[in-house]
């Protein structure tokens, strides 16, 4: 009884800590400036929600909305392409064996362990002689290739993948792609959908990267450009409030990401498909 009790304690601590940041920034999003500063939040007299949200789409000729529109190309692109091309890598490696299988799986293994902020000055030089720096290019073409995905991948086709079917694939006369294509694909769909969203969180949360990458505004992702603004506000304390209602905007696509495609986290999808 008192482990549990400990359990649930601990629980709720660690729940309350993960929300408390996200109430402040609901209820400063809801006032003006000066009452922004004094944390004054539950007064109507400070009720600015309308104001700042009209102020967060008009600042700069609406320079937000296209952030915000670059963010959801770079996240949802990106998300969606990187997260086949995982899927395809840890499904030829477990399925397959070729020459070097085991010590590429190594490099990818240790790709894992490297931290994105060392690649980005090598990413841009490449970029850059490439002659796609500034340009889309440069933020969406890293982020396709994600060793971690790889490895996810991998992990869900042992399991989700049973070698019978594919051989039951073949004597069909399938090929190697119309079988990962209408049968492989098909059960890793909850492996896909975990890779998509680690990687669309990764992308849309990304800003090292896009900091590296890119010098015009127009082109900037929701988290590149407020802290463009944020810099703006030691200046103008105007600012402040278009951040942070901004910032709970930004949050808006992560959550409904996840709420839609939560259901195809379940596993046991081809549960009974081989006996």
């Amino acid at each position: 009884m008192t482990g549990r009790l400990t359990a649930n304690v601990v629980i709720g601590v660690g729940a309350l800590y993960a929300l408390l940041p996200l109430v402040w920034l609901l209820l400063a999003s809801t006032v003006d400036t000066e009452a922004l500063f004094a944390s004054d939040f539950f007064s109507l007299e400070n009720f600015a929600l309308v104001d700042n949200v009209k102020g967060l789409f008009t600042q700069e000729k609406g320079i937000y909305g296209r952030w915000y529109l670059n963010s959801i190309m770079y996240a949802v692109g990106g998300a969606a392409v990187g997260a086949l091309i995982s899927t395809a890598a840890g499904y030829v490696f477990d399925k397959f064996s070729f020459t070097g299988k085991n010590q590429l799986f190594a490099l990818v293994l240790v790709s894992v362990m490297v931290p994105a902020a060392v690649l980005a000055l090598p990413l841009y030089l490449m970029a850059s002689a490439a002659g796609v720096a500034n340009t889309i290019w440069s933020v969406i073409i890293p982020v396709l290739f994600n060793p971690f995905g790889v490895y996810l991948a991998r992990v869900f086709s042992a399991s989700y993948v049973p070698n019978e079917v594919l051989e039951a694939a073949r004597v069909d006369g399938a090929t190697e792609i119309r079988s990962f294509v209408s049968v492989g694909l098909r059960m890793l769909a909850p492996g896909y959908v975990t890779i998509f969203l680690f990687q669309l969180t990764s992308i849309w949360n990304n800003f090292f990267l896009p900091l590296v990458m890119l010098s015009d505004q127009n082109l900037y992702p929701v988290s590149l450009g407020l802290y463009s603004w944020n810099s703006l506000a030691n200046i103008d304390p105007d600012y402040y409030p278009l951040m942070v209602v901004g910032s709970l905007f930004a949050l808006l696509p992560l959550v409904l990401a996840f709420l839609l495609l939560q259901r195809y986290w379940r596993s046991g999808l081809t549960a009974g498909s081989v006996k």
